[in-house]
């Protein structure tokens, strides 16, 4: 059961990560081919995140009222459908159209597949599982980047769209291999089926000391009401949850993602081909952290990961943004500043903010709310990154490079404090005692 469980968290996080990748290589030859400006540009990459936004409003239902297992269903589908579309898409209109079914693919999965794993992950290794979600996502961003430097020679955009459908038939295949959560089984009266899937992993003693703690966490109903997330017993989770997700966004990371080759320009690094291995180099850094994470997250435990982690971040960005302003006096060493600076931003956020915010996610909110919940910090994440992504091109034509860069560091600052004050250590902990109160 847990190989299966581990291969959902995978392609999900890798469908995730192909799509919000391949942008940054596609765009390189699609703002030529249509003459896009700078606003269209922004709309292209952005769009998806509108359609993430819907995903998680509607998954997040769907997932409580369907179950995890058809809502997973139904975004690896639009997944295949985005993928097709956008390979053939004959315009700048139809390939936003195939980019929003991707997005809502999206939310449907980022508020799904982590809930699920989480659900019938062991508590000692639950992080790690959670965490595979981020690491696989990393791969697919890294997968892109080595995708549009394989066909940058050609400037075959249509191919590396159409290449995402590859992963979303397999998770397809798979989805229809794997049982439903059993703890969305009993919320809805499916007690047998619950309890077989658990004494398949867990054994008959296991099974019996699980379902315990779930028909006592299930006393009070699945809560299908947006408005319980405010109640008292939800509140302290939706403040840990959507505000951590926003501020993972607002500290820059898919300025990377999206915008690299645009970035290494703007640093002096001449040919497109050259750029688009550049933002590789850094996926793949972003892969390689994100493996410390996994390995350390419970074991030295979620606090201690972030504050080295968004401390490491806050400092690249600093010395990132100095060296922008300081573009005169460097020459061209700017260019590999700036490669540094940016290999140190991404393994820091891989070893700490990346992986935790979804583990986060997944542990704060009692059973009856986790799909909401989840919804909730999926629709954070996706307006905050909206917001970044659409105007990252303008905010550096208006304020500056160096501006930009300092103004994602302050961001950083802000997630230190949040961190300190806010965000409890949830390392080792069943998820009903960690939603029921204990430590938030």
């Amino acid at each position: 059961m847990i190989p299966k469980i581990s291969l959902i968290a995978g392609l999900g996080g890798l469908l995730y990560g192909y799509d919000m990748g391949i942008i940054a290589a596609a765009m390189v030859f699609l703002r030529t081919a249509f003459h896009l400006s700078t606003e269209s540009q922004s709309w292209v990459v952005s769009i998806v995140l509108v359609g993430a936004m819907a995903g998680a409003l509607t998954g997040g239902a769907l997932a409580d009222g369907w179950g995890r297992r058809p809502t997973m269903m139904a975004g690896g589908i639009l997944f295949v459908a985005g993928s097709t579309l956008a390979m053939f898409a004959p315009s700048v209109a139809v390939i936003i159209v195939a980019r929003a079914l991707l997005g809502v693919a999206v939310g449907f999965n980022s508020v799904t597949a982590p809930v699920y794993v989480s659900e019938l992950a062991p508590p000692e290794s639950r992080g790690r599982l959670v965490g595979l979600y981020q690491f696989t996502l990393t791969c697919g961003i890294a997968l892109a980047d080595l995708v549009g430097y394989w066909l940058a020679s050609s400037g075959s955009w249509r191919l590396m769209f159409g290449l995402g459908a590859i992963p979303a038939l397999l998770f397809l295949l798979l989805v229809f291999g794997v049982p439903e959560s059993p703890r969305w089984l009993l919320a809805h009266g499916r007690d047998s089926e619950a309890v077989a899937i658990l004494e398949s992993y867990a054994g008959a003693s296991g099974a019996a000391a699980i379902l315990e703690d779930l028909r006592a966490s299930l006393r009070t109903a699945v809560e299908r009401r947006w408005s319980a997330l405010f109640a008292p017993a939800a509140r302290r989770g939706l403040i840990i949850a959507v505000g951590f997700t926003i501020l993972q966004q607002v500290t820059g990371i898919n300025t990377v993602i999206y915008y690299g080759p645009r970035i290494f320009a703007l640093a002096g690094v001449a040919s497109n081909q050259s750029a688009i291995f550049a933002t590789f180099v850094i996926a793949v850094m972003n892969v390689l952290a994100t493996i410390i994470a996994l390995v350390l997250v419970d074991r030295v435990g979620r606090k201690p990961l972030l504050y080295w982690g968004v401390g490491g971040m806050t400092a690249s960005l600093f010395v990132l943004a100095f060296a922008f302003h300081a573009k005169e006096a460097l020459g061209a060493s700017l260019g590999l500043v700036a490669a540094a600076c940016l290999s140190v931003y991404i393994v820091c956020f891989a070893c700490s903010m990346g992986p935790i915010a979804w583990i986060l996610v997944a542990e704060v909110f009692p059973l009856r709310l986790r799909s909401r919940g989840a919804a909730a910090a999926t629709l954070g994440s996706g307006l905050s990154n909206f917001l970044v992504s659409l105007t990252f091109l303008s905010l550096i034509e208006m304020a500056g490079n160096s501006a930009t860069f300092a103004l994602y560091g302050g961001f950083c600052v802000l997630t230190l404090l949040f961190v300190r004050y806010i965000v409890p250590e949830t390392k080792g902990r069943e998820l009903e005692s960690i939603s029921q109160g204990g430590g938030l």
